[in-house]
This record gives structure tokens, sequence and C-alpha cells, in this order.
């Protein structure tokens, strides 16, 4: 996987499952480093809904971003945190479609903000390492208004935001990304860039698919393929000073194509907008 991201133009990665890539520091930067690769970050879901998710999800986030520390390279890497997605059947069911009745209490509200301030806080410092909260569709942070409130429960110098375009676009049913960059645009720290395809997201609401019914049938397609503006996300990222990374994240399921193909085709996509970054 490596080497085709590499061949396909890409200079940076996230870790991926635990044990995916290698867990020991020096081999993993050696496998890095020979191929021109930083790593940017990796992905800890924990159901932080449920207080004794909490001790476990903090030591799983640790360990992981001792990892990431160990390895060394430039930008510090991020602790990508994020609710166990997928996990609750009311919103795997309802991806893309939540309504207010199937989100948190605001006792649950506060259990969940504690939990994410604590793995951040702990995070930051046992390693030096930021985490910043993915919003995801089939979890309890999907729309805008729940980005928001999550937000505003979290400690700011704990915890930003990694901004995902297509499950901002799939979660708020809008593809107006560049209103939640500019609403959120204080806390985001970090970028996917993920397209999401609007005919696929319209019969998923139709035809009531779950979220992974929804993946598989391909909502989130290949950039430059759904509704998602990238050249007026980029031109918002350039103008707001945002000189991050911007990680590419495609979701290619059995039977959907080669990776490897998907990636470059990303890549193409991205160099054919140059001209409107400006």
């Amino acid at each position: 996987m490596l080497d085709e991201l590499a061949a396909t133009g890409y200079t940076g990665t996230e870790l991926g499952d635990w044990g995916y890539m290698p867990t020991d520091p020096p081999v993993l930067s050696a496998e890095l480093g020979r191929r021109g690769l930083v790593m940017l970050g990796a992905f800890v879901p924990v159901a932080m809904k449920n207080r004794a998710a909490h001790k476990p999800g903090v030591a799983a986030a640790v360990k992981t971003a001792k990892l990431l520390a160990a390895v060394g390279t430039d930008p510090k890497p991020f602790l990508v945190l994020a609710d166990d997605n997928g996990s609750v059947p009311e919103r795997t069911l309802n991806a893309g479609r939540v309504t207010p009745g199937m989100g948190l209490s605001d006792e649950e509200w506060a259990i969940f903000a504690e939990g994410a301030n604590l793995v951040a806080r702990t995070v930051l410092a046992e390693t030096g390492l930021r985490t910043v909260f993915h919003h995801h569709c089939a979890g309890y942070i999907e729309t805008p208004h729940e980005i928001g409130r999550f937000l505003d429960l979290t400690d700011p110098e704990a915890i930003g935001l990694v901004f995902d375009t297509g499950h901002y676009a799939y979660g708020a049913g809008s593809a107006d990304v560049v209103a939640g960059l500019q609403r959120f645009k204080d806390r985001i720290w970090y970028v996917h860039f993920k397209d999401c395809q609007p005919d696929v997201a319209a019969q998923a609401r139709v035809e009531g698919w779950d979220y992974f019914q929804a993946l598989r049938y391909g909502v989130f397609c290949e950039l430059g393929k759904g509704c998602v503006d990238f050249p007026a996300a980029l031109r918002w990222m350039k103008h707001t000073g945002y000189d991050g990374y911007t990680l590419v994240e495609q979701d290619v399921l059995p039977g959907m194509g080669a990776p490897a193909e998907s990636a470059r085709r990303n890549r193409e996509y991205l160099h054919s907008i140059e001209s409107n970054f400006a």
C-alpha cells in the first residue's frame, strides 16, 4: 500500500488500524523514510457516550499516540479521535438523515465531552501530540449542529477538528462544505478530502439504506465525481492561511476497483484544478 501511495504522488499517510503497519517505531520510521512519506495521524474510535469506555479509550489513544510521537515525522501527527461509528443501530440506519430526536441527551452530551477532553488532555500530556475530532456519519457527531455543540463543550486547547468534506456533505445534506469550513474555521487543524455522490445519497434516503449499504453503493465517490466543490474548498484554505496537510480519503470496498487506480485518479483530479487555487 505504501509503495502504491508513494507511486501515485502522495507524501503522507495515516496509520490505519493498529497492527496494519509496523508498531515498532524504528521499523515504521524506516518504512516511511525510504518512501519519503510522513505520518499524519491515526484514527482511534471511542464510544464516549458510555463512561465505562473512557478508560480503555484513553489507553488505546495513548498507546497509538506514543507510536506516532516516536516515529518523529514533521509536521507532528494528530491523534484522530472519533465516536465508535457504526455501533449504534439507530444512528447507523439513519446516517445522512438523522433527526434531533436521535441525538444525545444533555447528560449524554456532558459524558461524551468529558470523555473526549480526557482522551485529548491525556494524549497531550503524555506524548505532546494534539487531538483532532473526526465528525462522521453513523456516529453521534454527524450534523453541523452536533459538530458545533461538540466543539462548544470541549477544550479548544486540547481538541481541534479534522474537517471531512464528504462526511460533512452527507451528514449535513448539503454540498456547501465551504459554509462548514467557515463556521468551524477557528477549530479546524486538519482536513480530509472526500467526495459525496448526491444521487446515491438521495437514493439512500429514499430507500432507507443504512450507512454500510450507502458505502457499498458508492456514496463516497472519487474526487470530482460528486457534489463537493473542491476548488472552492481549496480557495478557502488558501485565503484563510491553512498550511497543514490535506489527506485524500477514499473508500474502495471489494468489487469497487483497484485502490491504486482510484488514488491516481484522485491525484490527477487535484492537479487538474490547481488553476482554481487563486
